[in-house]
């Protein structure tokens, strides 16, 4: 499989590479085309865990938010979805990106019930 070293992620059963590809760049600097290649090489590398969140691409504007997200979601459309690691986040409220969620919301229990 991997040859990088795993580790235990907090209290879950899951085991995370040393090693994790970001994609904050992808639908801004990087095409997808380029994205999926990267995503490709990556993978036959070992590189089995990847990182994405909804204010990706960045810099973040309005016009590429989850734009990241979409651009591996469709590349993991072909992938054998069980040896994949997918990260992904939300934008905090403290954020100025009122393109997500409508506008900052507070990250609380009453702001997502």
């Amino acid at each position: 499989m991997t040859p990088f070293e795993k580790k235990p992620l907090g209290y879950s059963d899951l085991n995370i590479p040393d090693v994790c590809l970001g994609t904050m760049t992808f639908g801004e600097q990087t095409s997808e085309q380029d994205a999926h290649r990267q995503l490709d090489f990556a993978l036959a590398a070992g590189v089995n865990f990847i990182d994405t969140a909804e204010m990706y691409a960045v810099p973040p504007r309005a016009e590429t938010c989850g734009a990241s997200e979409s651009i591996v979601g469709r590349w993991l459309a072909r992938q054998k979805r069980d040896q994949i690691i997918l990260a992904t986040k939300v934008a905090g409220p403290a954020r100025s990106l009122t393109w997500i969620r409508n506008g900052p919301l507070a990250m609380d229990r009453v702001a997502f019930a």
